[in-house]
């Protein structure tokens, strides 16, 4: 059976004004979140959109606007934990807004990279842009362009003349040293993230920073690439020292590890070389990624407010394309330390094998 023209098209703003019994320019201050419509009448508007399933048309709003409502992403590295928390972050807070968001996710940071992805949103007719951009790199990249729009960074720093958001990196890493510290280790071991990162820079300048003001020796540093065979790799060289003297393994009995993905390959190397957690050797991460509370034993770490970063950086970058922003305004986030069973306080001296 034919459907009739009336039930097969889209409803209108004319139609939900028509069931609510208002104009069409009350229907518009509605959608437009206009303060000047009473509780009654929004009601209304509202109750008339749900039952006739209108969905407004962004290119109408668009031409009529002369705003798209739609935001730019670039990140880098996203199959990794944090630059993909990120962006879900930034995506998840950009909706909360109303607002659409064009990501491209970028293999490399360099200055052809990021012109391009730049190229690429500014020609989606983007009204601002957020650069995930946590590594050096990227960030030096960033001097060189010059965007048509608002450009937010998240989590490359506070060095560039651009507003940007952050997390707390380095005291994060402070807190979970000082921790290690207070459950009776003399020092803290590092495994560090790639030299590039400006977060595993941030992470090793905190617990360093921890470590001299405690008045404790600051052991050699390793370091990994993010991944839990760097940490794996990282983790028998531990295994290794342990297996010294006691004179030369004097020290060695609390590791930091710079992401919890590392802590978790560090973890079984410790346990294949016969090494207990946290008996023999305590060991934290960094990141609380959601298996963490599953290894074995269950992870210490630094939990990372993503959804808090994605609010503040999609805020602040509404603020300079609305143009109420004052300046190149640096947010940064406070990280949170998650306390587990991998550094239980230390009661007995360390038995190693």
């Amino acid at each position: 059976m034919a459907r009739s023209t009336d039930a097969a098209r889209a409803p209108t703003m004319a139609d939900v004004a028509r069931v609510a019994g208002v104009s069409h320019q009350t229907v518009s201050r509605v959608l437009s979140e206009h303060a000047n419509v009473s509780d009654k009448t929004r009601a209304q508007v509202t109750e008339a959109i749900k039952r006739l399933g209108y969905r407004r048309n962004s290119a109408a709003r668009a031409l009529a606007t002369r705003r798209t409502h739609t935001l730019g992403v670039i990140a880098v590295n996203t199959t990794l934990h944090g630059p993909a928390s990120t962006l879900a972050g930034v995506q998840e807070a950009a909706r909360d807004r109303g607002y659409l968001v064009s990501a491209v996710a970028l293999r490399v940071a360099n200055q052809a990279a990021l012109t391009g992805a730049m190229e690429h949103l500014t020609a989606w007719g983007v009204e601002g842009v957020i650069a995930i951009t946590p590594q050096r790199e990227a960030v030096h990249a960033l001097t060189a362009l010059q965007p048509p729009c608002p450009v937010v960074t998240v989590e490359g720093g506070h060095d560039l003349d651009l507003p940007g958001v952050s997390l707390d990196q380095s005291f994060g890493a402070r807190m979970i040293t000082e921790h290690l510290l207070a459950a009776g280790h003399s020092t803290v071991w590092h495994v560090a993230g790639p030299p590039d990162w400006l977060e595993s820079e941030a992470r090793t300048a905190g617990w360093e920073i921890a470590l001299r003001e405690a008045g404790a020796e600051v052991p050699p540093l390793l370091r990994g690439d993010w991944s839990p065979l760097s940490g794996y790799h990282a983790g028998q060289q531990i295994a290794g020292r342990v297996a010294l003297s006691p004179k030369r393994r004097a020290g060695l009995t609390a590791v930091f590890v710079a992401n919890d993905q590392m802590a978790l390959g560090v973890l079984r190397a410790l346990r294949e070389a016969g090494v207990r957690t946290p008996e023999d050797v305590a060991v934290a991460g960094f990141d609380d990624i959601p298996e963490a509370e599953f290894f074995a034993p269950p992870l210490t770490t630094v939990r990372q407010d993503f959804a808090a970063l994605g609010r503040s950086s999609i805020g602040l970058l509404l603020e300079h394309i609305e143009g109420t922003a004052s300046g190149a305004t640096h947010l940064t986030i406070a990280p949170e330390l998650i306390v587990r069973a991998s550094t239980a306080r230390r009661l007995e001296p360390p038995s190693f094998p």
